[in-house]
């Protein structure tokens, strides 16, 4: 294709830096109309509202007079800005959260998946965010090994322990149900036993994990938004069968570790007819003065 109908058809936008001498952000933006200008490169009123209209959808018109070379978070947004005035048919992006806090990210991403709906643009990035990728694509292209390994929606690639095969895992978890990394649990007789269900134990279980304390938990149903988080952590997890009350069994395991780790930490609130048996574990454990406070897990080393 001819470079004119190129850029008319596909805008790119790469990592690296672009430092333009004594451009504007909406210079830098406007640089996508020249494709559609004559020999002369002179915009039009349609042309100039276009890179209005673009910089207002990256969140970035209040940067239109900013010097370019001068702003860092917004670069990217302006970026985008001048490849959305490209109008083309796709965009191609390498890596663009790379180097963004959270809140650019999501605009950033919020944005493609809008081109994509409403303006049916193509668009194809390269991450290595993969809980991003999960979340955001309809269709996942995986390389590994220099081939491309599987190919298919988010549904159909993350399945089972894929990411540990594609990434090579040794060290850490990747729960592809939650999109989610955890780091590698720490080792030994476990020294807490944490007393969770229903996300309350999630946060202590990182926090005993940053601090190299190896702990249990328990006693937490199958189907508990925090068991994933719990295996991949703690050296051991106390389970019930999901919707029944815990039974005499799992009681009594969590009720051995308990004892054997001499600190139980209780996070829950909320006690109900399925994990009453977590409240008659807290009670004992007061009983036996080993229920500890979140204050004094600072003591143990």
């Amino acid at each position: 294709l001819p470079e004119r109908d190129l850029a008319r058809t596909m805008s790119v936008l790469l990592t690296e830096h672009v430092r333009p001498e004594l451009m504007t952000c909406w210079d830098v933006a406007a640089a996508g109309r020249y494709p559609y200008t004559g020999r002369l490169g002179l915009l039009s009123d349609e042309d100039r509202a276009k890179v209005d209209e673009a910089l207002a959808l990256v969140g970035a018109d209040e940067l239109a007079d900013r010097d370019f070379s001068c702003i860092s978070d917004g670069q990217r947004r302006v970026l985008l800005a001048r490849a959305i005035c490209q109008e083309p048919e796709v965009i191609v992006l390498d890596e663009p959260t790379s180097f963004l806090d959270i809140r650019y990210k999501l605009e950033l991403l919020t944005v493609l998946k809008q081109l994509v709906r409403e303006k049916q643009v193509a668009v194809i990035l390269s991450l290595h965010e993969i809980d991003l990728a999960q979340k955001l694509s309809d269709r996942l292209i995986c390389v590994h090994n220099g081939r491309i390994e599987r190919c298919g929606t988010p549904e159909q690639v993350f399945t089972g322990d894929y990411i540990r095969t594609l990434y090579d895992l040794g060290r850490g978890t990747y729960n592809e149900q939650f999109g989610s990394l955890e780091l590698e649990r720490v080792t030994g007789e476990p020294r807490v036993f944490v007393i969770g269900g229903g996300g309350s134990g999630t946060a202590l279980y990182r926090r005993l994990q940053r601090r190299g304390i190896p702990f249990a938990a328990g006693i937490l149903p199958e189907n508990d938004v925090e068991l994933p988080t719990a295996r991949a952590l703690a050296v051991e997890t106390v389970t019930e069968r999901a919707y029944q009350p815990i039974g005499e069994d799992a009681y009594a395991r969590a009720q051995a570790l308990v004892r054997q780790c001499g600190n139980a930490v209780c996070c829950l609130d909320l006690f109900g007819p399925v994990n009453e048996k977590n409240r008659v574990l807290r009670d004992w454990a007061q009983q036996e003065g080993l229920l500890r406070s979140k204050l004094e897990l600072e003591n143990i080393t």
